[in-house]
């Protein structure tokens, strides 16, 4: 997996001030900002183009809402341009927030092993660059503990087909920027629009 810049003198100076957006999901009707229902849990899940991606957690059962935006690098409120100079270190990332009494961490997880293929480093098919990483940020220690177990399973399953090793970066959930409103549910505002999410076929048995 190709590495982020580690000169800090290289990551864009960012901004203080976030980017301004529109708070409602445009799918749900609900709130895109906190706070959100009492009880719930959330995770960001980062699986190339955020379009897709987001589609495809909105529609799970149990997720309460979503919304696109950047994640594991160092420049403050970066606008989508700059990070797609690769100079801000962020992946492109989906916000996922649950009820985990309708559904559960695991599920969303096996969702997210099959839909992309967390074993192509800094890329996801065509999408090339640090932002199309896969990764996925935790926003606690038990999360952490059952992201790397499904890890250990479905990398015993892609081993099995013959494909390599998973690249995907975990790690304890940083600062969340969220994206120009454009971006937000891009693809029920745009049907048509380019949704690059393509799994490896193989199931992920949690």
């Amino acid at each position: 997996m190709a590495s982020l810049t580690t000169f800090p003198e290289q990551y864009l100076a960012g901004r203080d001030t976030p980017i301004e957006i529109e708070k409602q999901h445009f799918v749900t009707g609900r709130s895109i900002v906190p706070p959100w229902p009492e009880g719930s849990d959330r995770i960001l899940l980062g699986m190339g183009c955020f379009w897709g991606a987001e589609r495809k957690m909105w529609q799970q059962p149990g997720v309460i809402t979503t919304a696109a935006g950047y994640a594991g690098g160092e420049t403050p409120n970066p606008t989508y341009d700059e990070v797609c100079t690769g100079l801000t270190g962020h992946s492109e990332v989906v916000l996922v927030v649950f009820d985990p009494r309708e559904t559960n961490l695991q599920q969303l997880l096996k969702v997210f092993w099959e839909s992309h293929d967390p074993t192509q480093g800094m890329r996801q098919g065509n999408d090339i660059g640090t932002q199309y990483r896969s990764a996925i940020y935790c926003c606690n220690h038990s999360q952490c503990e059952a992201v790397l177990k499904t890890r250990e399973q479905f990398q015993q399953q892609l081993t099995a087909k013959g494909l390599g090793e998973i690249t995907t970066e975990i790690k304890t959930a940083p600062v969340f920027y969220y994206a120009e409103t454009y971006h937000q549910q891009y693809l029920a505002k745009n049907p048509d629009g380019y949704c690059g999410l393509k799994g490896t076929g193989v199931t992920c048995v949690l």
